[in-house]
């Protein structure tokens, strides 16, 4: 199966998309590294998902975007030319399904943690800020970027209650937009464009990379067996 991926990089740092699964992603401090990556990451995505990993995987580099961000810590603003084009009605839903399967996985593996407030590691520096170093503030930050995802689009939503309820509510404003699903790419802000589509998938990628992050640093101080794994990392 050929995998068409989005490569975003700055120097060296990459972040790999695999554009046919939506939020499925792999890091690196070089393009050979991400690539290495992304079966694993496919096979792990498929299974989340409920569809069966392809048996061999070709990446093929469809698009690229050279970045000032700091890709290392996750920093992206990229847009892939699939998610400029109108969206179907049955294109949107299996994207929202989606959306909010993975807000209640990443719920339900926060919720199996047993100390929430227990600092995973020391205090760093990101883009956005201290990078969130216990569990209770990795579900808080990935959880609040629900109004922020939201107000690219035009949609005025909150953070208010769980991550799967506010997101929910979330689409249920933009579902009363006429006319959304014509996925207009719109200029947000820093410059950053967004469309419907983008936005699906910026929270499955978003969900996905803290959840990877807890869920490790979890294991390492709780144990496996004591940590529930939604996501099949």
């Amino acid at each position: 199966m050929i995998i068409n991926c989005f490569w975003e990089h700055n120097g060296n740092d990459t972040l790999l998309y695999a554009t046919n699964f939506a939020g499925a992603y792999a890091r690196g401090e070089s393009i050979d590294e991400a690539v290495a990556k992304m079966p694993a990451e496919v096979a792990s995505y498929a299974r989340w998902c409920g569809c069966k990993a392809p048996d061999e995987i070709k990446i093929v580099i469809a698009e690229e975007k050279a970045s000032e961000l700091n890709i290392s810590d996750a920093d992206s603003d990229a847009i892939f030319d699939c998610e400029l084009a109108p969206l179907t009605k049955e294109r949107y839903e299996s994207l929202k399904i989606l959306a909010l399967k993975s807000a209640e996985d990443f719920f339900a593996l926060y919720d199996s943690i047993p100390n929430k407030g227990v600092p995973f590691a020391p205090e760093r520096k990101t883009f956005y800020g201290t990078a969130p170093r216990t569990a209770e503030e990795m579900y808080t930050h990935t959880k609040n970027v629900n109004a922020y995802y939201f107000s690219e689009i035009g949609v005025d939503a909150d953070n208010d209650g769980d991550i799967y309820r506010c997101r929910k509510r979330g689409f249920e404003l933009l579902e009363a937009k006429e006319g959304f699903l014509q996925n207009l790419a719109v200029d947000g802000s820093y410059g950053e464009q967004w469309s419907v589509a983008k936005m699906l998938r910026r929270f499955i990628w978003h969900d996905r990379i803290h959840g990877r992050a807890m869920y490790r640093m979890a294991v390492k101080h709780f144990g496996r067996e004591n940590i529930k794994n939604p996501f099949f990392f």
